[in-house]
């Protein structure tokens, strides 16, 4: 029974190094593109979520995020990573524009 507890916990910090972000529990916001046009007022977002850095889903695409905020012509796109040690973990893709 001690191994197999041992063996779990090092599965965990294992999957942790698979988590969107770097520490333990963290939140993160990256850019990632932005163009030449004015930032709009619309924000959408896209968010994919995951467990135990093993199952997930979710479309955390661009386009999803501009069709769920009603955007047509994007300015900026951020990309949000939020973890908690490779248990759960979310990617949410951030637009801006009109």
């Amino acid at each position: 029974m001690k191994k197999i507890a041992v063996l779990l916990v090092l599965a965990v910090l294992v999957m942790s190094c698979a988590s969107p972000a770097p520490s333990f529990i963290d939140m993160r916001t990256y850019p990632i593109a932005a163009t030449g046009n004015p930032v709009g007022s619309k924000v959408g977002t896209a968010i994919q979520t995951n467990y135990l850095s093993i199952f997930g889903g979710g479309d955390a695409g661009i386009a999803a995020a501009a069709k769920a905020g009603g955007i047509t012509t994007i300015s900026t796109v951020d990309m949000q990573a939020f973890g908690i040690g490779g248990i759960y973990g979310t990617y949410t893709t951030i637009v801006t524009g009109e």
